[in-house]
């Protein structure tokens, strides 16, 4: 296997409904790992890139995506973001803005 040029992580923290600090399994995050999965399967992306689910990242204000190596957070994504990031981030090499958390939580 080859090394990922870039490695997505997808934030399934399940916290049972009511939980203070939220869970991005509740807010959606499993539509955007099966949409991250089916992109990455129809684009022939996979050892291109890396994608693996994983629990709480930090902030609780899901669903987050996390790429690596650039350290670059996205907060509230949704199944119809997964398009831009692919294709501005992972292959543009651009981050997208608008869904990254602010620098004063992630910066």
């Amino acid at each position: 296997m080859t090394k990922p040029a870039k490695h997505v992580f997808i934030c399934g923290q399940n916290r049972g409904p009511g939980h203070p600090r939220g869970s991005c399994s509740q807010s959606g995050a499993p539509a955007v790992w099966e949409e991250f999965a089916f992109e990455f399967q129809q684009r022939n992306l996979n050892g291109q890139f890396a994608l693996t689910n994983t629990g709480c990242l930090g902030p609780c204000n899901g669903p987050h995506v996390l790429v690596y190596p650039e350290g670059v957070m996205y907060a509230k994504v949704s199944k119809g973001d997964v398009k831009t990031i692919i294709e501005e981030h992972l292959l543009g090499d651009t981050p997208v803005a608008r869904l990254q958390l602010p620098a004063e939580i992630w910066g």
